[in-house]
């Protein structure tokens, strides 16, 4: 049995119970539920009417209109959908990087598994990959309340391991997720750019939504190193003995950069991106995202 204390933390989970996760862009799914779809179909909800053409069924005849105006017009129903939601979370070795109480990795995990759980409380459907340079696990998108116990022991299981290949990985997923639903990317990004943001857009291209939790160490963003250090590659050989003081002024820029890329190009393809710090309350950091959301979709 997977140990799911580990990644459901009961105090983190009821501080956001009171969130929903909407999609914001129309999704596609099989059963009735609060998410539109782009499809007509019957449904309690009626959009419009139009003309008969040969062809149609003539169950979907207006026949109160025909009678008022001796023509013959089609009534089409919106269907409501329910939303599918799949969890991207990167497993590769950077991911094992952390001086809190969370490396990245355990913080993507808890992070995955605590959307997953709400995701299925509103009874959405919700799978979720694990991948590195290519895919390594995956877990179907369901609906059942006790899924989230399959999505617990696949995360349970993973090994860090390997570089990340993001274009790979987002590629196979809209591949083989034809219908248009909700990705969520939780990764410290640190991979070959270009394969990144041509993988989200070709996400987004496919119809998706794509939300992009962007995880790192506290230590990754303030570089608080002082003293004679020895830094070592996590996806490498590599290793540097220096004085951090040294490096500190060109990292801190080289990081700001490297931010302001991924924040320009994923606003530049509609992908929703959150940087999260690992020594953030993991339930703040959730709960202001979706709230964010929330407040963006009720505009429309």
């Amino acid at each position: 049995m997977p140990d799911s204390k580990r990644f459901l933390h009961p105090e983190a989970i009821k501080r956001i119970a009171r969130l929903e996760i909407r999609a914001r862009h129309v999704v596609e799914g099989f059963l009735a539920g609060m998410h539109r779809s782009p499809y007509f179909g019957q449904s309690v909800e009626f959009l419009q009417h139009r003309e008969y053409v040969i062809g149609d069924d003539l169950r979907h005849v207006d026949w109160k209109v025909w009678a008022r105006q001796d023509r013959l017009y089609i009534k089409q129903f919106e269907e409501e959908t329910n939303l599918r939601c799949h969890l991207l979370v990167d497993m590769s070795t950077s991911m094992m990087y952390g001086n809190g109480h969370l490396n990245k990795f355990d913080y993507a995990a808890t992070l995955a598994s605590s959307l997953a759980w709400l995701i299925l409380k509103q009874q959405d459907a919700v799978g979720c990959t694990t991948f590195d340079d290519r895919v390594r696990s995956v877990v179907p998108c369901r609906t059942k309340s006790n899924h989230i116990l399959s999505i617990v022991e696949s995360l349970n299981l993973v090994k860090p391991s390997d570089k990340t290949d993001m274009f790979a990985v987002l590629r196979a997923m809209a591949e083989t997720a034809p219908r248009r639903g909700v990705v969520v990317i939780c990764s410290d990004l640190l991979a070959d750019r270009p394969g990144l943001f041509k993988g989200l857009r070709l996400l987004r291209q496919r119809g998706h939504e794509v939300l992009v939790f962007h995880i790192l160490d506290n230590d990754e963003l303030e570089f608080p190193f002082s003293g004679p250090t020895r830094f070592e590659g996590l996806e490498s050989d590599d290793f540097l003995n220096c004085n951090p003081r040294a490096l500190r002024e060109g990292y801190l820029a080289a990081m700001q950069a490297f931010l302001d890329e991924v924040r320009r190009e994923c606003a530049r393809a509609s992908v929703d991106y959150a940087l999260v710090k690992t020594g953030d309350p993991l339930d703040a950091a959730l709960a202001t995202f979706l709230s964010k959301r929330l407040a963006v979709m009720n505009r429309y």
